[in-house]
């Protein structure tokens, strides 16, 4: 008989080499950086406090005025404040800056 059945074996260890490797690939490259951005935002959502400058993710910018467990509430203008879910704050602002 000829054909694949007269072949030598090995081709199995490769592809299961070869899938770990991309696998490890895979993790280093798309799967952990995720989960560092997570945790950093975890802890930047822990440390909020009144009187900081947040951006929401829909690109509202304001002052933090009061904040609880599971929500913020951001001075967008003079006496104009709206309440938004912790988990929307997209990260620190820095403080405007007058342009002369």
């Amino acid at each position: 008989m000829s054909g694949p059945m007269g072949c030598a074996g090995g081709g199995g260890t490769e592809q299961i080499g070869l899938l770990l490797l991309m696998f490890a690939v895979l993790y280093f490259l798309m799967i952990r950086p995720q989960q560092k951005r997570a945790k950093q935002h975890e802890a930047m959502m822990g440390a909020l406090a009144k009187g900081d400058i947040v951006r929401t993710n829909g690109g509202i910018r304001g002052e933090i005025t009061a904040l609880d467990e599971r929500d913020v509430t951001i001075e967008v203008a003079d006496r104009t404040r709206i309440r938004v879910l912790r988990s929307h704050i997209a990260g620190l602002d820095e403080p405007p800056t007058e342009k002369s």
